[in-house]
């Protein structure tokens, strides 16, 4: 994979532009020494990438395969490791009754019903959410994103002594935690 030529073939104008991964089905050709860190940044061969134009152009091509995460070219296809998640949501707006995200490369994906919100355990075991993004890839939310969604959340019971915490997005719930009844103020 010749990142140099793929940057130049992209230029500056084009670098997020996404392309139909989901029509390119090259053979794979092995593991890349390329890891995505649980914080979101791109390592290659044990160093943090120099240009994060670099990681940018190569955030595009990435996708989700029954082999793993995976670089796609029309050519070329390249698994390589992630930490916990690829993408990190950075920024939370509310607008338009919904709230949207955007993750260090500039993706911005409304929370709804085709990018929804679920609950999962980092690789440390915290149980934090994430919103679906394209092609099986999904954010974590940063941790201060996070907490922006806390601070505007509600409650709702669930019927069976269960309070969730969540928020709602274009006309849909979705859940950020579960409160016990001490959380929740009820007396056990």
């Amino acid at each position: 994979m010749n990142i140099d030529r793929l940057l130049q073939q992209r230029g500056d104008d084009e670098g997020a532009v996404i392309p139909p991964l989901e029509k390119w089905q090259p053979a794979l050709l092995g593991d890349m020494n390329l890891c995505i860190h649980a914080d979101g940044t791109w390592w290659h061969e044990g160093q943090p990438f120099a240009r994060p134009k670099v990681a940018r152009l190569l955030a595009t091509l990435l996708r989700l395969d029954d082999e793993g995460y995976c670089l796609v070219t029309p050519a070329e296809r390249w698994r390589i490791s992630v930490e916990d998640l690829p993408l990190v949501a950075v920024e939370a707006d509310y607008h338009d009754d919904a709230w949207w995200f955007t993750t260090q490369f500039d993706d911005v994906v409304r929370l709804d019903d085709e990018h929804p919100l679920s609950v999962t355990l980092t690789p440390q075991g915290e149980a934090v959410p994430q919103v679906a993004v394209r092609f099986g890839l999904a954010a974590r939310l940063h941790r201060h994103v996070y907490y922006q969604l806390v601070d505007v959340a509600e409650t709702r019971e669930t019927g069976n002594g269960i309070t969730e915490l969540g928020i709602t997005s274009a006309g849909r719930w979705f859940v950020l935690g579960q409160l016990d009844a001490a959380e929740s103020g009820e007396v056990s």
